[in-house]
């Protein structure tokens, strides 16, 4: 089974997104996803995947969807089950990126979340699903202060059961 990390930037109410498109503009957490990211395959519905500005370089992206996305590059899956027997058939780590219906779907069987706390409140359409944090150990990264936000990059590690 590959390693599944979730990867997300979330605010005080665990607000994702709104109309699409993300909520605060942090360059130094856009580095810090691509450096968690690159050389690797990642997860997402179809909404994250418009969102993107282009394909991300070095990566392998997969979309779960009912939509046709005709693009070589993209490995697409219709149905959870076949996305999931088909991460269970590798052994690296698989980085899902989401929006909240893809975080929902696969919280249960993520080994690590990798989350950017951001410590404000924002409009948004879109939240990170709740989760127990007493299924995690957690462990801070770093703390930044970035265009007047503050946020922390936090590394949940679900414990052994």
């Amino acid at each position: 089974m590959a390693y599944l990390t979730i990867i997300a930037a979330i605010g005080q109410n665990k607000e994702l997104g709104y109309k699409n498109a993300l909520i605060w503009s942090l360059p130094n957490d856009l580095r810090f996803f691509k450096k968690q990211t690159e050389h690797k395959k990642i997860v997402m519905g179809y909404n994250t995947f418009l969102s993107l500005p282009k394909l991300l370089p070095n990566r392998k992206h997969i979309v779960l969807t009912s939509h046709k996305i005709l693009h070589p590059e993209v490995l697409c899956f219709s149905s959870f089950n076949d996305l999931f027997n088909y991460l269970n058939s590798l052994s690296e780590e698989v980085m899902i990126i989401g929006g909240a219906s893809i975080y929902q779907l696969f919280l249960p069987y993520s080994q690590e979340l990798l989350l950017t706390l951001i410590q404000q409140q924002a409009l948004a359409d879109t939240f990170f699903p709740d989760f127990n944090e007493a299924l995690y150990e957690k462990q801070l990264l770093d703390e930044q202060n970035e265009n007047g936000i503050t946020y922390q990059h936090v590394r949940y590690l679900k414990k052994s059961s």
